[in-house]
């Protein structure tokens, strides 16, 4: 999503939450990134992720531990979110990180890639099934992570679908 709104950042953070299940991360430590911590009119995105955190906190996201807006060296390194006085459960403890936009998400991606040398797989969440994403220049190995990381959505999602009870299934007392 290029430019999501409100409403598909929600969506977002709900499907990473889950996704994070499904990678065995019983409470996902979740930070929603921007440039600055603290809201900032000039800043839309800052209050965006104040406001995921709000969400997470009344309960309309569930599953995981949401904060924002965080910048990245705080979600990831207590001791930046020391130095910067920057108070969370989240901060220096995300496990997943949530970007503004399609444009920050790329950027993050290619420095992480670039200067750690990490592997990036692709899977559109939110769908009745994951999609597993690649392109014509991705390798072998990068295209079986992706398929082995919807393997595992899919079947978190299967399991998860088995032990919720029924609704329609009569009690007896």
């Amino acid at each position: 999503n290029i430019a999501p709104t409100l409403a598909a950042k929600r969506d977002i953070v709900q499907n990473a939450i889950h996704f994070a299940h499904a990678l065995g991360i019983t409470t996902p430590q979740v930070a929603v990134l921007s440039a600055v911590e603290g809201v900032t009119p000039a800043l839309p995105a800052t209050g965006d992720a104040a406001a995921l955190a709000k969400m997470a906190a009344q309960g309309v996201i569930t599953g995981g531990v949401v904060d924002g807006p965080l910048t990245a060296d705080t979600a990831i390194s207590i001791a930046a979110a020391r130095a910067n006085g920057v108070e969370s459960k989240v901060a220096g403890n995300a496990n997943v990180l949530i970007v503004p936009g399609l444009e920050a998400g790329a950027l993050l991606l290619r420095a992480i890639t670039g200067m750690f040398g990490a592997l990036a797989a692709g899977v559109t969440l939110g769908a009745s099934v994951p999609v597993v994403l690649s392109s014509r220049g991705e390798s072998m190995e990068v295209r079986m992570a992706a398929c082995v990381l919807a393997s595992l959505v899919a079947e978190h999602t299967t399991h998860a679908a088995v032990q919720k009870p029924s609704s329609h299934v009569a009690r007896a007392t």
